[in-house]
């Protein structure tokens, strides 16, 4: 699963996945007609590409997520800190503070995930 990034047709493609799952490859290639304009052959082509990079899962005919939505950008999220900010998170969060001040709820739901990482 190293190259998990996805362009913007597959994000498409895969949120279809992930707010359908488990679908058969039969609706999906329904849904992709209707919401991306696809023939069968581009649905069944994204599909076996997505599949082979280990973020879905095409078997018999069912189609499952092998990663959620919220793995999925979590991984991003880390790939990200990684790349631009040497893997340092309190890097990134100055970086990010000093373009956008955070609202006192924001804050105090900060600090709650912070003290809940040490419980």
């Amino acid at each position: 699963m190293n190259d998990l990034k996805l362009g913007t047709v597959e994000m498409q493609f895969a949120e279809i996945i992930w707010a359908n799952a488990p679908l058969s490859s039969g609706s999906l290639v329904t849904l992709c007609a209707e919401q991306l304009g696809w023939k069968k052959s581009t649905t069944y082509t994204v599909l076996k590409k997505l599949c082979n990079r280990g973020l879905f899962r095409n078997e018999n005919g069912t189609v499952t997520p092998l990663i959620s939505r919220a793995e999925y950008d979590a991984m991003q999220s880390a790939q990200f800190v990684e790349e631009n900010f040497s893997g340092s998170l309190p890097a990134f969060f100055a970086a990010f503070t000093k373009k956008k001040a955070l609202s006192q709820s924001e804050i105090d739901e900060i600090r709650a995930m912070i003290d809940n990482m040490g419980a």
